[in-house]
């Protein structure tokens, strides 16, 4: 039975704490950008003005994932402290509201320099897996968004939470949200990269939305909202939403 007592704290540098949430974000980032543009250049692919868009998708991460947070997961209680909005260092970010954010960043974006939205959106899908497993590890290390209480023989006591074992939910969101999606998404880019709009977005959306929607049953709800409908978590609701949007896109693309 492994035991989870990490720091969330990764470095401190005099009064400043680098935390490993943080550090999750701009090495998914970075690295995202790093094997897309090397991607780009092997296919001798070239997309101008990409460099351009990184500071887009970051303002869209940061405003559109912890507005996602507070309208989605917690409302009630910032209508009441509204100053707490802003402070992102408490913690509170949404994956789906990022994404909300990154696909209004790009859409302006892309009208600004007269792109088809979908180009940018479809580079963006492929590397995002990899944002994410970082993300969901930095969870793990700070003992959040943790499973339900198992028995399973790699089940994990968070000392920060109790000392039940429980399943390591963050870690299944790492491998399949992570790991395997951005498989798909690299075998499917070799096959068929940009030749049809949307594609790549779309299978993003309906595998991610699968995989989250899946993993949620074995993830303990949101402590302040639990369960919204149909005995099902706000994740999943929102996952059934994106996975019909996918869906959507896909079935547009093949007429």
């Amino acid at each position: 039975m492994f035991i989870n007592n990490f720091n969330p704290v990764a470095l401190t540098i005099f009064s400043l704490e680098i935390r490993w949430y943080s550090l999750a974000y701009i090495f998914g980032i970075i690295l995202g950008w790093v094997i897309l543009k090397k991607f780009l250049d092997k296919e001798q692919k070239q997309i101008t003005n990409l460099d351009d868009l990184l500071s887009f998708i970051i303002l869209g991460i940061i405003l559109g994932g912890r507005l996602g947070y507070v309208l989605f997961y917690n409302l009630e209680y910032y209508l009441l402290n509204l100053t707490e909005i802003f402070m992102i260092w408490k913690g509170g970010m949404s994956f789906h509201g990022g994404l909300i954010g990154v696909i209004i960043a790009t859409v302006i974006y892309s009208k600004k320099n007269n792109f088809n939205s979908f180009i940018f959106l479809d580079l963006i899908s492929f590397v995002a897996p990899i944002g994410i497993f970082f993300g969901r590890v930095a969870n793990f290390i700070n003992s959040e968004l943790y499973g339900k209480i198992s028995t399973v023989p790699w089940g994990v006591i968070f000392l920060k939470v109790d000392n039940y074992p429980r399943h390591p939910s963050q870690l299944y969101e790492a491998s399949l949200e992570g790991l395997l999606l951005f498989l798909i998404l690299f075998f499917l880019v070799k096959k068929d990269f940009l030749k049809k709009r949307s594609f790549i977005s779309s299978i993003f959306l309906i595998f991610y939305s699968t995989f989250r929607f899946v993993i949620e049953f074995f993830r303990e709800p949101d402590v302040q909202i639990g369960h919204v409908i149909f005995n099902l978590t706000m994740g999943q609701v929102l996952c059934f939403v994106f996975f019909i949007i996918g869906f959507y896109l896909l079935q547009k693309n093949e007429k």
